[in-house]
């Protein structure tokens, strides 16, 4: 990585910090630069707004989450041919490596997008908008596969289900934050889990 490159990484690393901790607007360019060690100019050589920095910012925060599902929900199903089984095998993957982060998970982008979106332009709105649909996506082609070989035991839209893990998710973040307890998140995956468990395993599993 070059040393521009590095700069980069820097600045959005500390942005991020901030942004997660206490919001976008609350987060400016001048304090960024001071605990990167550069000059405004340095910053405006690497991106040209607070709107541009928020895209970046986005794009690698997806590009890495996707990375981690695409990583943990791929060794499930090589551990288990079973769309099911390999299913709840990826959650409880994803629950310890969601207990295993030391001080918790720092928060999502996704999420803090959401919550200012009027603090945003239309570009990273919609690029939010995308890594939403991108996580129903996942989970409902999961889902699908799941109901083929074990009907619902209930009546439900499947959709309402794959978006059930992105408001899990996103509400153990918040509940962890709140409560000042890491496991939290972890603890709301595996209800998730059991949940799954419940929909569709038959009565004699």
């Amino acid at each position: 990585m070059s040393k521009g490159e590095n700069t980069r990484e820097r600045l959005m690393d500390i942005a991020q910090a901030g942004i997660l901790s206490k919001g976008f607007w609350a987060t400016s360019i001048d304090e960024i630069i001071a605990e990167a060690g550069i000059t405004k100019s340095g910053f405006f050589y690497h991106f040209k707004d607070k709107n541009e920095l928020a895209r970046a910012l986005l794009e690698r925060y997806i590009a890495l989450e996707e990375q981690l599902f695409d990583d943990i929900f791929s060794r499930a199903r090589e551990l288990h041919d079973d769309p099911l089984h390999a299913f709840m095998i990826g959650l409880k993957l994803l629950s310890e490596t969601m207990a295993d982060l030391p001080n918790g998970h720092p928060g999502c982008m996704v999420a803090t997008v959401c919550y200012s979106e009027r603090m945003f332009d239309n570009e990273v709105r919609d690029l939010n908008r995308k890594a939403v649909l991108a996580w129903r996506t996942r989970f409902l082609a999961m889902l699908e596969e799941i109901a083929e070989r074990y009907p619902p035991r209930d009546d439900v839209d499947l959709k309402a289900v794959a978006d059930m893990m992105s408001s899990t998710a996103e509400g153990g973040i918040v509940m962890s934050k709140a409560v000042g307890d890491p496991k939290v998140l972890s603890q709301q995956i595996l209800l998730f889990r059991s949940y799954i468990r419940l929909l569709f395993l038959p009565e004699s599993h």
